[in-house]
């Protein structure tokens, strides 16, 4: 029987997300034996310096160490939340699948009374680690306190019950995919709050030589999951911005057109530009690029800027 060693961080998300995968890839290829191996990022030891070392230009805090174990052969197969993953890779690595999207929205999670967004009460404090968010949550409503708000699942929503938050806003899959679905008490809609691109989707990476385990993992890849953030992946990529930049992106395919609409913000809120590109999915990776070229040319490396620094 064949082994396959699947990496993953250690966090509760990050466990639920592979055991997912590894149970698929079971289904498809039952004489295989399946291992979970977790690794420590630099983002699980230092989540406190995150924005800083994003401001820096540093990326992959939350794969690096991963890609590494991948790259020296300890592992086999990485998976990653999508929207961690920066838009360029290691020389030597790919990624080989991606499985089907849940749902990419971000969601609310309140005090009792305080259940929609659009009803909070002014002043209201709502916690999120997302600069996105946090650009996004003030163009809509001004008049919150949107604070820092740290750490995995359990300590966010365990956060709610200490009354420095009125209500809390994270990303939809992470409940979803940790059981967790109950707690939500309002889906966000995309055009209040534009989801970070590739949100709610996962990445298998493998060594782009390693012609075996590339066909296990493309056993559940989704190719419409694919269309849509590959559009959404190369957008990021032509602004420039890694995944602590104020960017949301968010592709659907309907009736066979594939419709890209982007969001570059302002830290503080006062300005968010908007825009929207549609065309076949086939040509998804051109379409995120051209929406990209147009925010660039409405001013968005402008606020990416200012949010670096």
């Amino acid at each position: 029987m064949r082994t396959v060693t699947v990496g993953t961080r250690g966090s509760t998300l990050a466990l639920a997300q592979t055991r997912w995968v590894v149970a698929r890839l079971k289904e498809e290829w039952p004489e295989t034996d399946f291992r979970i191996q977790t690794i420590s990022t630099q983002g699980d030891r230092n989540r406190g310096s995150l924005e800083v070392m994003a401001q820096k230009g540093e990326k992959g805090f939350w794969v690096k160490e991963i890609e590494d174990a991948l790259l020296a052969g300890r592992i086999d197969i990485a998976v990653h939340s999508l929207k961690d993953l920066p838009t360029e890779q290691p020389e030597g690595l790919e990624v080989a699948s991606i499985p089907k999207r849940v749902d990419a929205r971000d969601v609310l999670v309140g005090k009792e009374g305080m259940k929609r967004l659009a009803e909070l009460p002014q002043g209201a404090r709502v916690g999120t680690s997302s600069i996105r968010r946090k650009a996004f949550l003030r163009a809509y409503r001004p008049d919150l306190q949107v604070v820092d708000l740290r750490g995995n699942i359990d300590t966010r929503l365990a956060a709610l019950g200490t009354g420095e938050y009125d209500a809390i806003v994270l990303a939809a899959a992470g409940l979803i995919r940790t059981e967790l679905r109950h707690r939500i008490d309002e889906f966000i809609e995309p055009d209040v709050l534009l989801p970070a691109p590739g949100q709610g989707a996962l990445a298998l990476e493998t060594r782009a030589d390693d012609d075996l385990t590339i066909e296990v993992a493309y056993a559940i890849h989704d190719h419409l999951t694919d269309d849509r953030v590959t559009a959404e992946r190369e957008f990021l990529a032509g602004l420039g911005a890694g995944c602590m930049a104020p960017v949301g992106a968010h592709a659907t395919v309907q009736g066979g057109l594939l419709t890209l609409e982007g969001w570059v913000g302002a830290v503080d809120g006062s300005k968010v530009i908007r825009a929207t590109s549609s065309g076949d999915p086939a040509e998804c990776a051109d379409l995120g690029a051209e929406l990209a070229a147009d925010m660039l040319a409405q001013g968005a490396a402008d606020l990416i800027a200012a949010a670096r620094s």
